[in-house]
């Protein structure tokens, strides 16, 4: 991977890590705790404190725990981002997505021993998990991560064998 991109993937990161904290910082001043506001019928923004991974996996674990598992997986992901070729820029671009916000939940769990969640996807009888900007950042970055290899797989499956 040149500088140059790197520079670029790297400013996707970090305007990914300041948006999300940007976001979660109005949440925390102007959000009550456990307060919903219905946004849509099935929207609604609810502050909440989440002390593990997605579905609160692993809090058994700590917050050292949590904090030297995140790290290892923005290690992990970072080698796979350098592994990718020129070519593979929807992988790179969700790379680079999935460390900004591995990064923003990173920085709540450092500075405050929590991630701070604050999405809610509702119906009258049904809820699913809050969340907040960087899960989605992670979320569509894996997506983007998988359409690419998706796009690969099929570009390798329909090339003419070779003569070697």
């Amino acid at each position: 991977m040149s500088w140059k991109s790197l520079a670029l993937y790297g400013l996707l990161s970090a305007v990914a890590v300041a948006f999300d904290q940007w976001i979660k910082f109005l949440v925390e001043t102007e959000l009550f705790m456990h307060d919903q506001i219905n946004i849509l019928p099935f929207l609604a923004l609810y502050r909440t404190y989440n002390t593990g991974v997605a579905f609160s996996m692993f809090s058994s674990i700590g917050d050292k725990g949590l904090i030297l598992l995140s790290l290892a997986v923005v290690a992990f992901v970072l080698y796979l981002a350098f592994r990718t070729g020129p070519g593979q820029v929807l992988a790179r671009i969700g790379f680079a997505l999935i460390i900004g916000g591995a990064i923003g939940n990173l920085i709540d769990r450092t500075v405050y021993g929590h991630v701070i969640d604050y999405i809610l996807f509702h119906t009258p009888v049904w809820s699913f998990a809050i969340f907040n900007l960087a899960d989605a950042f992670i979320t569509v970055g894996a997506g983007l991560v998988l359409i690419d290899e998706f796009f690969s797989w099929r570009r390798m499956k329909s090339a003419p064998p070779s003569s070697d």
